[in-house]
Formats: structure tokens, sequence, C-alpha cells
């Protein structure tokens, strides 16, 4: 097995489960992986499974926690410092309702994580990628900062900054040889509607009724492919849908 000296480094938040596990498992082979989340047993088991592909160093933290995530960052030693590639993947949907019967809890939780909690960890990992004058940051944005759906509000507002964002991190970033991705997906069938719909079973199996959706390793395939594109490209934005779905509202249920 190639040792921490021999390959980059990519970290990847919100990694114990959907897309995150996914991706860590994806890139396993090629990289050594920081993998970062809120529960240490899940991340455990996590890296113990990768344990024969490659090097895995675990942080436990909440990425709405800037005071947690800097601490943490500071742990880093040696060649971990040196993370190549940023996958800011910790998102999440709390609640779908009419914006004037929404739950402040909700919209706070949405904005601290997907947008707030973006930009401490971001924050952290750039301090190491301009100073080293290269990097790659991949942003996992959705269809709902695309495109705005009955309900969808503050979350749709959430990932509409993340699109801002990242566009902005483009900009800024350019003359510090640091590429920048956003990858939006469709309807992608993990625990995120359980999440959304607080542990209601029924109305999460609704969302996926009747339609064949992306999986979590199709994401983790359109990761992986952005990061190994020739060092001259970056692919800066790009959305996935599966089949059945044109647009957040137009789903094929057939």
């Amino acid at each position: 097995m190639e040792n921490i000296k021999s390959k980059k480094i990519a970290l990847i938040t919100g990694a114990t489960s959907g897309i995150g596990e996914a991706t860590a498992k994806k890139l396993a082979s090629k990289f050594s992986l920081i993998l970062c989340g809120r529960r240490q047993e899940k991340l455990t088991v996590l890296s113990k499974s990768l344990s024969n592909l490659t090097t895995v160093k675990t942080l436990t933290f909440d990425v709405r926690d800037k005071d947690d995530v800097a601490a943490k960052f500071k742990e880093l030693e040696g060649k971990w410092k040196n993370i190549d590639i940023l996958i800011n993947n910790a998102g999440n949907a709390h609640g779908m309702d009419f914006i004037h019967e929404g739950d402040i809890e909700d919209w706070d939780m949405m904005i601290d994580t997907n947008v707030k909690g973006l930009l401490y960890v971001s924050k952290e990992v750039l301090k190491i990628m301009v100073k080293n004058n290269r990097g790659h940051i991949i942003n996992i944005g959705s269809i709902a900062g695309k495109e705005v759906y009955p309900k969808g509000n503050i979350y749709c507002a959430s990932k509409f900054a993340v699109d801002a964002i990242s566009q902005g991190m483009r900009i800024d970033l350019n003359k510090h040889n640091i590429k920048v991705s956003q990858i939006n997906p469709g309807l992608v069938e993990t625990n995120f509607s359980m999440v959304r719909f607080k542990d209601d079973k029924e109305r999460s199996k609704a969302v996926y009724k009747d339609v064949n959706p992306l999986v979590s390793e199709d994401i983790a395939n359109v990761i992986d492919y952005v990061i190994s594109s020739p060092e001259n490209v970056n692919i800066s934005d790009i959305t996935v849908l599966s089949k059945s779905q044109a647009s957040s509202t137009v789903i094929n249920r057939g």
C-alpha cells in the first residue's frame, strides 16, 4: 500500500453517510483521506474498512461550530497539513414548509450547515492551499441552488448561496492556482429525505416513489471524474440528474 508521502490528500466533510461515504470509498485507492463528520463511531468503522486501501485520518466536528472546526484543523500534523483536495459535502435540508409557516430552527440549521459550515471548513483549508499555491475545492451544491421550487425557500436559498460562494472562490483563488468546482445533484436516494422530514418514513418514501433516482455512488463517480480531469481543466459547474428528472418539479413517475 502506498503511504501518505506518495499520495495526494483529500478531505471529505459529511463522510459518514450518503454521498460522503460513497466518495470516500471511491477515492480510497487514489488518495490518502481525511474523513470528517459528527459521529466518531461511524468514522472509525469507515476508516477501518478503507485501511487496506489507503491511509486514513479522521476529524470529528460539527461544521456549524467554527471554534471546533479551527481546533480540529490545528491537530493536523506533518504531511496531513498539505491537503490537496477539499470536498465540501456536509449539508442538509430540514423541513419543507411554506415560508410563512417555516420553523426558524430549521432555517438556522440549513444556513449554519450549508453556508456557514462550508465557509468555516474552507477557511481552514484555504490557509494551506494558498500557502502551497495549489489545490482543488469541490462544493456539493444542488439543483435547488439553480431553481426554486414550492416549499423549498430557505433550503434553496442556502444552496443558491453555495453557488455564489463557488463562483466567488473561483474568481478570488484564480491567481493562487486553485481549482474550484461545483457539483449539483438532483434527486439522490440517501437519508436526505429522512432528515428533511424528521424521520417520517412515509413522506420520505413518497419522494422516491415510482422513480429511478440517482444513488450516492453516481455522485461519487462524478466527483472522481472532476478530480481526475487534466491539470489544465477545471470542470467549474455541473448539474447531475437521473433520466427520470427534468427539473426540480418535473419528474417522470411512470
